[in-house]
């Protein structure tokens, strides 16, 4: 088998088949050489894939975890290797792909690299997305990229990219789409912060649209973000790219247990958890993305991907009024009803989402369109029905402390009365007071 340069040779300071290093491992605390070398030995060892796999998620996750990792960033790469176009005339020209002259890199990912083409016999250009070469071998790989254009293809909707069609050089598949001449979302909020929460609601009515769509068509998208959402400069038009991780609702991927895919940042709870998900997935997504708009910044923060995927799991988003006062109520209340951790609560489809941005839109644009009424008050965090109940119990304890140190005194200073002679009706007034106190609370918790 050949060796792969990338990997540094064994540190024999580390010891692979090893419970620790496989925690250090999930929990991100590995060195990234320390991770080469781990992420090698599982290739080869069922051990620790066992024990991985016992401390995780079932077989797949560690493979998807992996996968997961290197899509996290998309940028612009400065020497992206274009070893596969072939050679053009045009001095202007990068090279060429199939019939297409390759003009420019617009950005590159973990699973490929997207390209500025133009299509001599159309006089148009076009963007290209490449499967990476380095991944061109690989099966998995090959398939998902394949999966992508037939999930987008399948959508035929305004605000989802259009997919004109799928060619290969050679082994390396790609596949042309429209140039969208814009930026994205990410670097709209990159560039300015914050943005006007008109154009939020638009952006986010729009993106509803083309997730309705998609989910018409049987498909969750499951990786929404706001680097995989286009603004075109002409139109004020939202455009949902990026379909690589797109799965049918009855594909038995989404019911297995324990497998990750997607961005962290936006993931929803169940996507992080590895469980069975459905198009209310992509709903919580959104909310994050509305919360980024809003807030400049990602709702779920930390150090490492786990630790993110921890915070989605357990931890509420900061309330965005928190962070930005001058905010509607209605509209934190929109974007904790996409937010809802369990499902069930959560805006039930992505058309019910675009209407109620919609209605919200209207109400921003003039006063007086009314505001949906189930926005008018906030949604009860899960296990709020309890907190009437807890109250009442730290109640009910204080007031018996308060009590508890006023018999206590009183009593004392009885007692002592008593011994010099000098009995009060305090003792007899404190026990009636006490069994008032008593009946006050059985019947309070009888009305609750």
């Amino acid at each position: 088998m050949a060796v792969n340069p990338s990997i540094p040779p064994p540190d024999p300071s580390v010891n692979e088949c090893n419970r620790e290093t496989i925690e250090a491992f999930l929990s991100d605390q590995l060195g990234q050489q320390d991770v080469l070398r781990f992420e090698a030995h599982l290739e080869t060892c069922d051990r620790c894939r066992r024990h991985l796999d016992q401390t995780a998620a079932d077989d797949s996750y560690w493979t998807d975890a992996r996968s997961l990792l290197s899509d996290l960033d998309f940028q612009v790469d400065p020497a992206p290797d274009l070893s596969f176009l072939q050679p053009t005339d045009d001095p202007d020209m990068l090279g060429r792909l199939g019939t297409l002259e390759i003009s420019g890199v617009i950005g590159t990912g973990g699973m490929g690299i997207v390209l500025k083409a133009l299509d001599r016999s159309l006089n148009r250009f076009v963007a290209v997305k490449v499967l990476a070469p380095h991944l061109a071998s690989s099966a998995a790989a090959r398939t998902r990229f394949t999966r992508e254009a037939q999930a987008a293809a399948a959508v035929v909707h305004d605000n989802v990219i259009a997919i004109h069609g799928v060619e290969t050089s050679g082994t390396l598949p790609y596949l042309t789409m429209p140039y969208v001449k814009g930026e994205s979302l990410q670097r709209r909020i990159d560039r300015l912060g914050p943005l006007p929460i008109e154009e939020i609601l638009r952006i986010g009515m729009q993106i509803a649209r083309g997730l309705a769509a998609a989910h018409q068509q049987g498909l969750i998208h499951r990786d929404i973000k706001p680097s995989n959402i286009l603004l075109p400069h002409d139109v004020q038009r939202v455009v949902i790219t990026d379909f690589g991780l797109a799965r049918t609702v009855d594909d038995a991927t989404l019911t297995r247990s324990g497998v990750i895919a997607g961005t962290p940042q936006f993931m929803s709870p169940e996507q992080a958890r590895g469980d069975t998900i459905d198009p209310r997935s992509d709903l919580f997504s959104l909310g994050s993305v509305v919360y980024a708009m809003a807030s400049g910044r990602p709702p779920f923060r930390a150090d490492s991907p786990y630790a993110i995927i921890r915070r989605i799991v357990d931890d509420g988003a900061k309330p965005l009024r928190q962070i930005d006062p001058s905010l509607p109520a209605w509209f934190e209340n929109l974007v904790e009803r996409l937010h809802a951790k369990d499902p069930d609560r959560r805006i039930s489809s992505a058309e019910q989402a675009a209407e109620l941005f919609k209605a919200c839109l209207a109400h921003v644009q003039n006063d007086t369109a009314p505001l949906p009424p189930a926005l008018l008050a906030p949604l009860p965090n899960a296990g709020q029905r309890w907190r009437p109940f807890r109250w009442l119990v730290s109640a009910i304890a204080a007031a018996l402390i308060v009590i508890t140190i006023w018999f206590f005194f009183d009593r004392t200073g009885t007692q002592l009365d008593r011994q010099t002679g000098s009995a009060s009706d305090s003792f007899v007034e404190s026990d009636r007071l006490l069994l008032q106190v008593e009946s006050e609370i059985d019947q309070m918790l009888e009305e609750f």
